[in-house]
């Protein structure tokens, strides 16, 4: 059995992040994906766009940028290759190459269709884990270990403690499968919408329309004749049950053919439309949430609050779609207001060895509406492989190893992680 001086379980921003920031500090890194390509919420799932990840200064409005260091990287090397300057837009399957191209760059080794789904611990130790992949199963072997991804999975095999959606009733964020169609004037159908949604509301009330979600809700920016849709919502069904994970892809999909259906027959700009694509599994936003050394709030985040372990910066609304139907609720922050991410809501109570990022960091239901969103999830990630990397070379744990370390080395990197970080570059 190989052994690495670091495991990422996840290949999207979060773990990719990880993994290269902790293989360019000098560990030997393995980085375990489930799908083929590396990317997560962005390539499994079809998610677009980025999220604001900035935010204005309230005197001057200029654009301060929140999520910087690795992300910065990553879509600036994006821009270069595609001759696209936008701060919200990417090739999803362009950054599918760019991913592999860094992490081959950064020697980290990268396992596809692969699950962990077993853990072998002593003590306040992960030992190894257990993989299968179509060869069957076998052992991994790491001395430290980030869990990215998304669900948890890793902890939770693990044995750490975590809340499952919110308090009251156990309920998740809604789940939903992105879509988009090709073959749309788009001109015509932003004239169209108003009418459509009004229409949308009235057959949602009699009944024609099954979907409980509240909006017709598209992005722009994928294709001149192109439009995305992040608009079914699969409402009180567990993303970590497979049984209800497998019912909630088809009621997802019924919903994109009902919603074609809808647009087909009701609107002239869709007329000559066609699918493009459906994403492969539906998106997930909330599912495990690690309860380790520091649950983050949504205290935390309203009151901008600065913490002396700060390890990432954010500032996404707090963005709850209703977890039993329809409605969505924001609470936005002013400009020039963010918060930041604590190291400690990486760090589960449990283990010496072991690092959560990404959505299911340390975070209630609320906080973690806002810090999910991918640039402040690859952000996470940055902090987790620097961490990991800084507590091997001192031979430290995770719980004990010099945090400030860790801030100077995001820092160099150029990562913003206090106030007097965040620049217009």
């Amino acid at each position: 059995m190989e052994k690495y001086n670091l495991l990422v379980a996840g290949g999207g921003f979060t773990g990719v992040a990880a993994a290269i920031s902790a293989a360019r500090k000098g560990l030997k890194v393995l980085l375990v994906e489930k799908s083929g390509c590396l990317g997560g919420a962005m390539s499994n799932n079809l998610i677009f766009p980025f999220m604001p990840y900035w935010t204005q200064d309230p005197e001057t409005n200029e654009t301060k940028y929140l999520s910087r260091g690795f992300f910065e990287e990553l879509r600036l090397r994006h821009m270069e290759n595609m001759w696209k300057d936008h701060v919200k837009h990417f090739n999803s399957e362009y950054m599918k190459f760019l991913l592999d191209e860094m992490t081959d760059e950064a020697n980290v080794d990268v396992l596809f269709h692969s699950c962990i789904f077993d853990v072998q611990k002593e003590g306040r130790k992960i030992e190894s884990v257990t993989v299968a992949s179509k060869s069957g199963k076998f052992e991994l072997e790491a001395d430290f270990y980030i869990d990215a991804t998304g669900d948890g999975d890793l902890f939770c095999f693990a044995g750490c403690d975590y809340q499952l959606g919110r308090d009251d009733d156990g309920f998740c964020q809604p789940m939903t499968t992105c879509f988009r169609v090709g073959g749309v004037d788009v001109d015509l159908f932003k004239e169209e919408r108003a009418n459509l949604q009004n229409l949308y509301l009235e057959k949602q009330k009699s009944g024609e329309i099954t979907n409980p979600r509240e909006n017709i809700l598209c992005f722009f920016g994928t294709g001149n004749d192109v439009v995305h849709f992040n608009t079914t919502r699969v409402i009180k069904l567990d993303p970590t049950n497979p049984f209800e994970l497998s019912k909630a892809e088809k009621i997802a999909r019924r919903q994109i053919d009902e919603m074609m259906r809808f647009l087909k027959e009701n609107s002239k700009a869709f007329e000559e439309s066609t699918v493009l694509s459906v994403a492969g599994e539906i998106g997930v936003r909330e599912s495990r949430k690690l309860k380790g050394e520091y649950i983050l709030t949504a205290d935390d985040l309203i009151s901008c609050t600065m913490f002396d372990d700060s390890i990432a910066l954010g500032n996404y609304d707090i963005d709850i779609h209703n977890p039993a139907g329809t409605g969505t609720s924001h609470r936005y922050f002013e400009k020039g207001e963010f918060y930041s991410i604590p190291y400690r809501s990486l760090l589960p109570k449990e283990f010496d060895n072991l690092l959560v990022a990404g959505r299911c960091a340390s975070a209630t239901h609320e906080a973690q509406a806002s810090i999910r969103i991918m640039p402040i999830c690859c952000c996470m990630g940055e902090a987790a492989g620097v961490a990991c990397a800084v507590a091997f070379d001192s031979g430290k744990n995770l719980h004990n190893l010099d945090v400030k370390q860790v801030q100077s080395i995001l820092r160099e990197n150029g990562a913003a992680i206090f106030t007097e970080d965040v620049t217009n570059q």
